[in-house]
């Protein structure tokens, strides 16, 4: 089941212990007669064509269209001829066949309400832009309490994303949108009121705990409610939120900016407790549970409910469900393992899936991102713009253009698929950031530079980092540590940016404004470089293939003879075609099928006596 194209190098098996070489003639198509084979259709070599008897599974797809490919018609490892390669589709089944599915209002509407606690995030960052400096001169701050104020925020988000699977796995998720909402409102009302420095960093806890609650859990529930074809749209809709929180927390320092400044800060923060009030009711009335979480429960009626809520009228979500229950069976085979050692001691595909999605969560915030967001106003002061009002106007254009990119960004994850986006956006961030440290240079133009250089970044960062660094490691992640795995990647992507918020004042003074941004714009090259290695695309692929698909890439031996061993339970015709022994639940070497031995001829003593 390899193509011209795949990049995947064939495995060792128990009947092949030397992996195979690819020969393309074989993985492009079948070949068009016999006559390289002798006639005989049956060549013991990779790469050949198999006997007719063990095509039975590749000729059902051979049927459904008349070009005959390897690629199109999914050709079967001969060593595992009834395993099918990973592919695009709602399912495993689903080769192209099933026509394009829409959205339905279900499924929008509950994104839509999942979305919502993203906006939490996003206004306190945006907020926090314009009343930074205020609540620095109106409780006497120092520079650097200012910077622990603002990356403490991370830095209690990452206690809120580690705990957040303990609820999320047990209680469901929306238990944890409830929790997140309500531990939110309880700090932001204690900042709202802080007479010191110590109330407001008590506050600040609180806020974070909430932040780091729905960073986790975002992402996963509407990945596991939406439909492959558009899970990238859906997911990058909590992006989207955190985009539409950043405008309204810079709208509110613009629509406060004629008011003294030691209520201005407080107003603006307290606003922030009306959003979490909204995503409390969403989640108690209105979104149910995820399908995913309940089949896991067992509670399969539930879960069909769901997905007939999710897919149009008509469609089969029975094959969904079983595709759930197998894919959580079969990581349980290939793991053995309980709690967090899957994480702890991965095989190669979890350790790469591991890599890909943690690691694409710490590079969002290594690219300085929340950083810059939160100190923008002192960015735009430095390169010459002191007014209040214009400060404020333009954090919220630079909102708005933000916000723009990233509904575009939505539709091009499903079409253009996932490493072209992060490429063209670690390009543009990079040459952007040199553009920023020219304002501080010198010149006539250093004001517009800046801004001008400002806007370039933001809008490539939203163009595939921002919503791709939560879109690749919701989907990338299997199903039976998609919770935990969340979790180490939301807590990693927080203390990155806590490092980043908390120094960067410091650094910036102590290298120059021009210097940091030039040393930011040099690691987001190293960030595309590790990227173009290590990044796979995973457009339009099913959930429940992600584990498999992984298996494919990394040569997994345990994922892939999961599969086999499920497989030969549930095939009833595997069995005639090829007796084995039952397989026990926990699961030792298979065994090789063996010949039946044949009777020894009469002369067999005289034979042996020559010998």
């Amino acid at each position: 089941g390899y193509s011209r194209t795949d990049q995947r190098i064939p495995i060792a098996t128990s009947t092949t212990p030397v992996a195979p070489p690819l020969n393309f003639d074989y993985n492009d198509g079948v070949p068009p007669s016999n006559a390289n084979t002798g006639g005989s259709g049956d060549v013991d070599d990779y790469g050949a064509m198999v006997k007719e008897d063990s095509s039975e599974d590749s000729n059902d797809h051979n049927q459904q269209g008349d070009i005959a490919t390897g690629l199109e018609h999914h050709l079967p490892h001969p060593d595992r001829p009834h395993l099918e390669q990973t592919h695009e589709g709602e399912h495993r089944f689903d080769h192209g066949s099933i026509a394009s599915l829409k959205i339905t209002r279900s499924t929008k509407l509950f994104a839509f309400c999942a979305a919502l606690n993203s906006c939490n995030l996003g206004y306190d960052i945006g907020v926090n832009t314009g009343a930074g400096m205020l609540l620095q001169e109106s409780l006497a701050l120092t520079e650097v309490q200012l910077e622990v104020f603002m990356g403490s925020l991370n830095l209690f988000a990452m206690v809120g994303a580690l705990s957040s699977h303990w609820i999320s796995d047990r209680l469901g998720r929306r238990w944890s949108f409830r929790i997140a909402a309500v531990v939110f409102i309880f700090g932001t009302v204690i900042q709202s009121g802080a007479g010191g420095y110590a109330s407001l960093m008590f506050g600040r806890a609180f806020v974070g705990l909430g932040v780091g609650f729905g960073l986790a859990v975002d992402p996963v529930y509407i990945g596991e409610i939406s439909q492959a074809a558009h899970r990238g749209q859906l997911v990058t809709w909590s992006e989207i939120a955190t985009n539409i929180g950043i405008v309204l927390g810079f709208l509110s320092g613009l629509f406060f900016s004629n008011v003294d400044e030691n209520i201005a800060w407080r107003l603006m923060f307290s606003l922030g407790a009306i959003l979490p009030c909204f995503v409390i009711y969403f989640s108690t009335f209105v979104m149910p549970e995820s399908p995913r979480w309940l089949v896991a429960k067992n509670r399969e009626r539930e879960a069909r409910e769901v997905l007939q809520l999710i897919y149009p009228d008509g469609y089969d979500v029975d094959v969904i469900v079983t595709e759930i229950k197998d894919t959580i069976e079969k990581e349980s085979i290939a793991e053995h393992a309980i709690g967090w050692d899957v994480i702890l001691f991965p095989s190669p595909a979890f350790k790469r899936m591991l890599m890909v999605g943690v690691g694409t969560a710490i590079a969002q915030q290594a690219v300085g991102i929340d950083a810059i967001q939160y100190f923008l106003v002192y960015i735009l002061s430095e390169s010459g713009i002191e007014s209040r009002n214009a400060q404020m106007l333009i954090l919220v254009v630079l909102g708005l253009i933000k916000l723009g990119v990233i509904v575009i960004a939505g539709h091009l994850f499903d079409r253009k698929g996932r490493r072209p986006l992060m490429f063209v956006s670690l390009l543009g961030c990079a040459v952007s950031l040199l553009i920023v440290s020219m304002s501080f240079i010198g010149g006539a133009n250093s004001q517009a530079t800046a801004i001008f250089g400002l806007a370039l970044y933001l809008a490539f960062f939203s163009i595939g980092m921002g919503p791709g660094a939560w879109l690749i490691p919701s989907e990338v992640f299997s199903t039976m540590i998609r919770a935990k795995a969340m979790s180490v990647a939301t807590f990693m992507n927080r203390v990155t940016a806590t490092i980043m918020s908390s120094t960067f004042l410091s650094v910036a003074t102590a290298m120059s404004w021009s210097g940091f941004f030039i040393m930011m714009s040099i690691v987001c090259l190293v960030i595309l470089a590790w990227m173009f290695v290590y990044l796979p695309e995973t457009k339009g692929r099913p959930l429940e293939d992600m584990s498999q698909y992984f298996a494919e890439i990394t040569g997994d031996r345990s994922i892939l003879e999961a599969e086999e061993t499920l497989y030969r339970r549930d095939d009833p015709s595997s069995v005639a075609r090829a007796p084995e022994p039952e397989v026990q639940p926990q699961r030792q070497q298979p065994k090789r099928n063996v010949a039946p031995e044949r009777p020894p001829p009469e002369d067999a003593h005289v034979m042996g006596t020559m010998a």
